[in-house]
């Protein structure tokens, strides 16, 4: 997605060790514009499948999930990275946020993900995975049917990716970077 693309090399900073920060348009300060556009893509690569349901893992995901799911008119479920003590008749899962560097125990109540849904996965990023394939690991026990996780940003060099065509899930990213330095971003051809 050319616009995205020209975004993250005008705005985004770039560290050593795979560090990409989007934080001035993305995933701190966002930008409504370019995610409706972003939104418009999933559409575009998702619409035609027959899911009822929008879901995502709190909190960077929740804006994309919520602009493709006005767009498709559908409900969108996020999941919690905290368990709360309201939250009842609920399935969950543990998942390690490399980015914070610590686990966590992941949950969605069986109200809002059960056997009847159909679900498409948003997030921003995907890098190693984990909390990908620990929402996977939810839609599961929830009886729900997962078809297709879209990320924003696919950083490409890390294995998430991979794990989760190994897994057979349909992944479409809408940048896939293949490097990140100090300054330098390069993305997949």
């Amino acid at each position: 997605m050319k616009l995205l693309k020209d975004r993250i090399l005008k705005d985004g900073k770039s560290f050593d060790k795979g560090i990409l920060k989007v934080d001035s348009f993305i995933n701190h300060q966002m930008d409504p514009i370019l995610m409706k556009s972003i939104a418009v893509e999933f559409v575009r690569r998702f619409g035609n499948l027959p899911i009822n349901k929008i879901i995502t893992i709190e909190a960077s995901g929740i804006a994309p999930a919520i602009m493709t799911g006005y767009l498709l008119e559908l409900p969108v479920v996020f999941v919690k990275k905290a368990k709360p003590k309201t939250m009842e008749n609920m399935v969950s899962t543990t998942a390690y946020s490399f980015t914070k560097d610590k686990e966590y125990t992941i949950c969605v109540s069986r109200d809002f993900l059960n056997e009847n849904d159909k679900v498409l996965f948003i997030d921003d990023f995907l890098a190693n995975g984990n909390a990908a394939i620990a929402v996977n690991d939810l839609v599961k026990e929830a009886g729900a049917q997962l078809y297709g996780m879209g990320f924003i940003i696919e950083k490409s060099f890390q294995e998430g990716g991979k794990r989760l065509r190994k897994l057979n899930i349909h992944v479409e990213s809408l940048a896939q970077i293949k490097e990140l330095g100090n300054n330098k971003i390069i993305f997949e051809d």
